[in-house]
This record gives C-alpha cells, structure tokens and sequence, in this order.
C-alpha cells in the first residue's frame, strides 16, 4: 500500500531530453515524461484512455502526444484535443491523467495523489545536488525489492560495518555506536558519532590517509515518502583545534521511489566540496558508492528472497530499529489518514 500525497521523485532531470519520451513506473502506475518546446517537463499517465495502450509507444506532434493504436492526441494538460473521425466537440472526460510536476536541484518530483494538495513548500532540500559549492555525479539503481525494505537499511547504520566492512564501514565500532534519534516534520533525524576509529577504505580511495585514525559522524533527516539527506565526514582525532585541512566532509541525498509493491527507483549522489578534489575525486567517490551499493542491493535481494518463502516467523525488532520503527509507524499513520481509516 502506498502513500499517495506526496513528491516522488519520477527521474533525474538529464533523463528527460527535448527530443525523447520517457516511460517510468511509479507505485504501480504507468508514467510518460517528456518536454515542451519551451523546456517545461510533462508527466502523464502513461495510458491512452481509450484501449489503455501506452503513450510513450506513440509520437510526439509538436507538444502534444498521438496514441499509435487509433489516433487519439493528446495535449500536455492531458485533454484529448482530437479523435480521427470526431469533428464535434470532445467531451472533457475524454482525457488522461497529468500529474502536478516540480523539479528542485536536478530531480524531478510527480505528485501522485490528489493535486490540489500538491504543495511544493514540503519538497526535500537537495540542496548538493546542483550547488557550485558541492560536486557529484548522479547515480540511479534499480531494486527488485520493496520499497520498505530499502528505507529499513538506510534508517539503521549499524549495517555499515558488515555489509560495508571494505567499503563504507571498515569499523565495528559504527555498529556499537547508539545513535540519536528524533522526530521531525514527514520524519526522523538520525544522528551517530563514532571515535577514534581507523579511516574506512571508502576515504582511502579518494584521500591519503592510510594509518590515519578517525572520528566520524553521520547525520541525515529521513523523510515520507522515502528520501535521505544526509551529512557525513570524519576528522583525524590528532588534527589541532580548529584544523580542518585534513577532515573530510561529504553531503548525500538519496531517494526511494517505489515501481511496485515489489521493486524500486533509486536515485542519489554523494557530494564532496568543490575546493576537496577534482573531477578524478569525483569519478572515484561515484565508483566507489556504486560498488558499495552493489553490496547493499545484494543483502536486501536475499532478504527479499527469504521473506518471499512466507515464513511464520515475524521479524524480530532489536536496539537498532528504533528509527526504522518510527518511519514506518509514521508512514502507517499517513497511510490511514488518506484512506480515512484511524
């Protein structure tokens, strides 16, 4: 069941070109993005109404889309402005569905409830992901895996230092480390300091500091309907008061957006400042998020499997799933509130 009032991100702005249509599920609901002539991005259901056959398998006619079954073309509101054959006037039920749009920092947000709740002061600060201050290159993965599942892996961190052991973890500590937690607006902010700890080999690939020893922090706000803005970074525990030189500090934003009940998008990037490194720094941040992703993706995957068997055996909540448990307690509540239910 999903939460429907709400942004979801739909695409990375570079996806949607002037020249091509782009076809993309979301919560189980076909979707055609593309632009108008004046660069303004569309997003409409992608399903003719007549036969249900898609869009995004028709042309583009100026701004508008022709259904390659029987004709029917549509505009970018989503209003049917011709039928082959029909030189009356087109009844306004003869449409399809146009989903309020917004693009903030290079993502690319559809509302998928109702649009007059659509409401643009609750989109995320993504701040990293297009500011001059900050470098990145964009990242999607596609999950075959709820979306639940993800949200549950980046709401507890004490993951990091078993399935990242060689990447992003390195350290046992992180899962020692009792974070804290609080309740923010659509979320909860989750926050872990981790001393004197050695430097993960996610930071030895892009910095040298090989023997150098750490104390890290994460600190990130997890938002409905599933997005993570998160600042991280370690400084050596030998550096002198006010000696930043050798600190790292890196900005992420990562997103979850569900394709169905059993895959998901996944959209993120992972930002350092644009006077810590080069374009080279950037590549092998990116490089390396992927092949600690990867690691991710492999775990959640046999998770899934496993779940799949329908197993008597609930899951049993421990210490770590405090935040977990209070994102999907809230989503639940959201959930409820739509569907009028308490």
């Amino acid at each position: 069941m999903f939460l429907k009032n709400c942004w979801y991100v739909a695409a990375w702005e570079h996806e949607i070109s002037a020249a091509q249509m782009l076809a993309r599920r979301v919560l189980d609901e076909p979707v055609l993005l593309y632009r108008t002539s004046r660069g303004d991005i569309v997003a409409l259901a992608d399903r003719c109404c007549h036969r249900h056959a898609p869009l995004s398998a028709g042309r583009r006619e100026g701004d508008d889309i022709r259904c390659m079954y029987h004709g029917l073309r549509f505009d970018p509101t989503g209003r049917c402005v011709e039928i082959p054959g029909v030189v009356q006037q087109i009844p306004a039920k003869v449409r399809v569905r146009s989903y309020p749009v917004a693009v903030r920092h290079k993502w690319v947000f559809i509302w998928t409830g109702d649009p007059e709740q659509a409401d643009t002061t609750i989109l995320p600060d993504n701040f990293s992901c297009d500011h001059p201050d900050w470098r990145n290159l964009p990242g999607y993965l596609h999950y075959a895996t709820s979306h639940d599942l993800i949200c549950d892996n980046l709401l507890d961190f004490s993951h990091l230092s078993y399935v990242h052991e060689r990447t992003l973890g390195g350290a046992t500590e992180i899962a020692q480390s009792r974070p804290t937690i609080e309740e923010i607006p659509n979320g909860v902010r989750v926050i872990r300091h981790i001393h004197d700890v050695p430097a993960p080999p996610f930071y030895l690939k892009f910095r040298d500091m090989e023997g150098i020893r750490l104390d890290r922090w994460f600190k990130y706000d997890f938002i409905l309907p599933g997005t993570l803005l998160m600042e991280s970074g370690g400084r050596p525990v030998d550096a002198a008061p006010g000696d930043e030189s050798r600190t790292v500090r890196l900005h992420s934003c990562q997103t979850l957006t569900p394709e169905t009940a059993a895959s998901t998008h996944y959209f993120f990037q992972q930002s350092h400042p644009a006077d810590m490194g080069d374009a080279n720094t950037t590549r092998l941040i990116y490089e390396q998020l992927l092949v600690a992703f990867e690691e991710d993706r492999r775990m959640i995957t046999a998770q899934s499997r496993n779940l799949a068997t329908g197993s008597a055996e609930p899951m049993m909540p421990l210490w770590m799933d405090a935040a977990l448990l209070q994102f999907r307690r809230l989503r639940e509540l959201r959930i409820a509130a739509e569907q009028g239910r308490r």
